[in-house]
């Protein structure tokens, strides 16, 4: 019988919207679903999971080892709750990709990574070839270690839902590595992941005051999060963790706008799930406007804000 964990991303405080997009294919599996929340002073997260509808029942692992999230002390503790579930699906994100490869050594069992669709309870379809080919592929693994590209899924509501809680015995610290220190972004922008507009700048900007000042009015017109491509990059206009496609952050927002991308294949590879893509370019034969729904050629220093000005 298919039984399935997913292994919640959160931060102690918040559970993390990537999982309920996990939930939505957990639920495209079929079979009970059960819900591990691993962390420390975790109560508010636990209280949010045991909402989520098709939640069978929520497992809590309460342990000060468990504080950091790190993939050593988290796939020990998976491991050992392995046997009790044919699939075990956590999130693409950087948190899943942190510490599935070593569960999956652990249990001996090849992972499926970055789904896009269920096909069945063993067959799953992943993008190869940075998007260009999709894969489908069927597992014969006893347990299947999956992990999902959350851009791919609807995410489940926030409520609906009233599942028991479950107390689970934590993992002794493995002390093979720990976490010094931790910075975070604060900005009063969407989270780039999550947000339903993407504003992406690239290296036709021409610089970082030129992104600053061009990108960051239409942003705040559009409640958008910002985005650029990985040469924006590599020129320093932006910190790394704004780099949208292969290399960077995956995202499928209802809109996104490709200001001075020529849209390079990597780049493509990380946005072109977008329901509506809007592209500026001087350059009529840039590779962006092969996926864009509209287009606009021409300068974007005199384009850009004339839209913002319009909005």
């Amino acid at each position: 019988m298919t039984q399935i964990l997913v292994i919640a991303e959160h931060d102690n405080l918040h559970l993390k919207a990537a999982t309920r997009h996990v939930l939505s294919a957990a639920q495209a599996v079929g079979g009970p679903i059960h819900v591990l929340i691993a962390g420390f002073g975790c109560q508010p997260v636990v209280a949010s999971a045991s909402q989520l509808p098709g939640v069978g029942q929520v497992l809590h692992c309460e342990e000060a080892s468990l504080a950091q999230g790190g993939a050593e002390n988290l796939a020990q503790l998976v491991a050992s709750l392995a046997a009790e579930y044919t699939h075990i699906l956590a999130p693409a994100t950087a948190f899943g990709k942190n510490w599935t490869p070593r569960l999956a050594a652990l249990l001996d069992v090849a992972q499926i990574s970055d789904i896009i669709r269920v096909d069945g309870p063993d067959t799953f379809t992943r993008p190869i070839y940075a998007g260009s080919l999709w894969a489908t592929l069927r597992s014969s693994d006893p347990i299947k270690v999956v992990t999902v590209r959350p851009s791919a899924f609807e995410a489940v509501p926030e409520t609906g839902g009233a599942a028991p809680v479950l107390q689970r015995p934590g993992v002794s610290d493995s002390k093979l590595s720990h976490r010094t220190q931790l910075t975070l972004t604060q900005s009063a922008r969407p989270e780039l992941e999550a947000a339903r507009v993407v504003v992406s700048g690239g290296r036709g900007l021409g610089s970082a005051e030129n992104y600053q000042a061009l990108l960051e009015p239409l942003a705040d017109k559009l409640n958008a999060a910002l985005g650029a491509s990985r040469a924006a990059v590599d020129s320093g206009y932006v910190p790394n963790d704004y780099q949208v496609g292969q290399t960077g952050k995956i995202v499928a927002p209802d809109l996104y706008l490709a200001i001075g991308i020529s849209g390079a294949i990597q780049h493509l590879a990380g946005m072109k799930s977008s329901r509506v893509i809007v592209a500026i370019n001087k350059d009529p034969d840039a590779p962006i406007f092969g996926v864009a729904d509209y287009g606009l050629v021409g300068d974007l220093h005199t384009l850009v804000p004339a839209l913002t000005a319009a909005l």
